[in-house]
């Protein structure tokens, strides 16, 4: 069986969520279209930049002699450990984004009033 590729990407599938569940709460708060396309496009872009972040690539350089079954291990652990670190930025990040679209929310409504 081939690889199964799915449309929209995954990621395009969070994102619409993402941009639904924003709109949703943001107009639940009484917030207008302006106002709500404003932070959805924000939380877009930023996020849309920091998940070009998290594609990590490297190259480990191993011994002639080293034996296949070694190789894989050594290959396990540092995929291992690499999603764990993946996993520890990913919820820092997304937290920070929130954060940043928030702040950046609150200016875009404060320069309006002005």
């Amino acid at each position: 069986m081939g690889e199964i590729l799915e449309f929209p990407s995954q990621q395009a599938q969070g994102m619409a969520f993402l941009d639904r569940q924003l709109r949703t709460l943001l107009a639940a708060k009484g917030a207008d279209e302006p106002l709500i396309d404003f932070a959805t496009g924000q939380l877009t872009r930023i996020y849309a930049e920091f998940s070009e972040s998290e594609q990590y690539s490297f190259s480990v350089e191993l011994p002639q002699s080293s034996k296949r079954e070694e190789r894989d291990r050594l290959y396990q652990q540092i995929n291992t450990g690499l999603e764990g670190i993946r996993k520890e930025n990913h919820a820092l990040m997304v937290k920070l984004v929130a954060q940043l679209v928030l702040a950046e929310v609150r200016l875009f409504q404060h320069q309006r009033i002005d």
